[in-house]
């Protein structure tokens, strides 16, 4: 088989901290070759949300993984109908990398909704789930399925609405994000009421 990679689908609006460790963490201390983070210009569950351009979440997601070469950004979504559903992704995206092993990443809160999910059954039974721990939330009843498999990952709880509030307010941001995105934040006034 060809190379192993985790998929983590966010909106990154913006990329912070938590998602940096958690990706880097997926792609060095687990079986994964590399990880690719997905930039979701419409994820069904956040409809009518605020959220920045996706072509600067992009950007600001490129700049953040700059000089890694285990984290990768796709811009896939982008010319798929919207809002974007995960298992019409996995089926373009093993189109485009025939062979690839693709590892959904997902947080332990978001696992026991994945079976009201569109074609869950065959994510749960064609993928791989690794699943980080998130506190206060029991997914057992999904988390012992096969192929499913929950990583004690380092998770800093950190927002992207965190992030966004304190740029609204004027409040430092320094450290919740990486410089790069920090200085590209308030520079073209992203989230300025």
């Amino acid at each position: 088989m060809g190379r192993k990679v985790g998929l983590l689908f966010g909106s990154f609006n913006p990329i912070h901290t938590g998602h940096l460790i958690l990706a880097n963490f997926m792609a060095t201390h687990t079986d994964l070759d590399e990880v690719w983070l997905i930039v979701s210009p419409q994820s069904p569950f956040k409809v009518g949300q605020e959220l920045l351009g996706e072509n600067e979440r992009l950007d600001l997601v490129q700049r953040a993984i700059s000089g890694n070469n285990r984290l990768r950004v796709l811009d896939v979504e982008f010319t798929m109908p919207k809002p974007s559903f995960t298992i019409d992704t996995l089926d373009e995206l093993r189109r485009r990398h025939p062979g690839y092993r693709f590892v959904l990443l997902m947080g332990e809160d978001n696992l026991p909704g994945l079976p009201h999910w569109k074609g869950a059954e065959r994510i749960l039974t064609e993928n791989e789930i690794y699943v980080y721990p998130r506190s206060g939330v029991d997914a057992s009843e999904v988390s012992t399925r096969p192929g499913v498999r929950v990583v004690e990952a380092p998770l800093l709880d950190i927002s992207a609405t965190f992030v966004r509030e304190c740029v609204r307010t004027g409040k430092s941001i320094r450290y919740l994000v990486p410089e790069v995105v920090e200085q590209q934040i308030l520079a073209v006034g992203y989230w300025k009421v």
